[in-house]
């Protein structure tokens, strides 16, 4: 193999990592679950399939206001990560992206994001997409190392993505809307909580004011997650009292609120990584087993409609 094969597989390979790095300061794994639950929601707003332009152009715009969102929040966290090891290993703390490259890649992807959305799905999902970046990048991100009330803007946060699925469909923002925004919102605690306890010593290094470090014994966490999941069970059965579901949702949230609730009990009474883990794994069982539920009714009653249609010539 001659020199200059080498320095081109080099080149590739060191293109390759940026893009990588690139791709990791997205944090595609929050990313990925905000697209799911947007996705979601459009079909029950919907109460089938969208429109499947809509449904892509919203998803695209969504993308690009979340990759915002997270690029900013590594960089005002830059310091406070460098010094835990669990995200030491970024892009910037690590020293493989500089500070304007970030910048600049999350005001191209916001400015893309906003304007994209705002002309191929409609302005109030724009609107969203705008609030939910303000309260997560410079609300939810600098009250992290003031307060551990930070949690609960974190969580508005996290659900606002539920809105702007409801709005990109046309839908109004009414109580079946909130009904969704609510079950994510109270699903977050549980799940901060549980992370909050196994990384509770890396927090309080980084001077991070989550409640496991405001309160080291994690009473406080573990009423809260408590509290939360147990909100959680006459919560999740409003899309049934809005018509959004049927009585088989209501049964399975139940049975699965049930478990994350006898969970969030157990790490309340033994605050220990194990407890926690049970914890963060049953909130992660939930919310995806709870979305399913809900497109569930709509999938199979767009099944009926379309075989219906075919049976009849259309």
């Amino acid at each position: 193999m001659s020199m200059s094969t080498l320095a081109i597989d080099d080149v590739r390979a060191a293109r390759l990592e940026r893009v990588y790095d690139y791709v990791e300061l997205t944090k595609p794994r929050i990313a990925s679950l905000v697209l799911v639950t947007v996705a979601a929601t459009m079909f029950v707003a919907g109460w089938g399939l969208p429109n499947p332009l809509i449904l892509v152009h919203t998803l695209l715009g969504t993308a690009l206001v979340a990759a915002s969102a997270s690029a900013l929040n590594q960089w005002l966290e830059r310091e406070s990560d460098a010094l835990m090891p669990r995200t030491a290993s970024r892009p910037l703390p690590a020293g493989r992206l500089t500070a304007r490259q970030v910048i600049g890649f999350a005001v191209v992807t916001i400015v893309l994001g906003s304007v994209y959305l705002a002309v191929t799905t409609n302005l109030l999902t724009a609107q969203l997409g705008l609030l939910t970046w303000v309260s997560y990048v410079w609300i939810y991100t600098p009250l992290k190392s003031r307060t551990s009330l930070n949690t609960v803007v974190g969580a508005v946060a996290g659900a606002l993505p539920v809105l702007m699925g409801w709005a990109a469909v046309g839908a109004p923002l009414d109580l079946k809307a909130f009904s969704l925004f609510m079950i994510l919102f109270l699903w977050q605690f549980p799940h901060f909580m549980a992370i909050a306890w196994i990384y509770r010593h890396q927090y309080d290094a980084a001077g991070l004011q989550m409640l496991t470090t405001v309160d080291p014994t994690g009473a406080r966490a573990g009423a809260q997650a408590v509290m939360c999941a147990l909100a959680l069970l006459p919560v999740s059965l409003l899309p049934s009292v809005f018509g959004l579901s049927g009585a088989g949702y209501a049964l399975s949230a139940l049975l699965l609120g049930a478990g994350q609730l006898a969970c969030a009990v157990a790490f309340l009474i033994q605050r220990s990584e194990g407890s926690a883990r049970r914890l963060l794994w049953a909130s992660l069982v939930y919310l995806p087993a709870i979305l399913m539920l809900l497109i569930a009714t709509p999938l199979v009653t767009t099944v009926r409609w379309a075989i219906a249609g075919y049976a009849t010539g259309f």
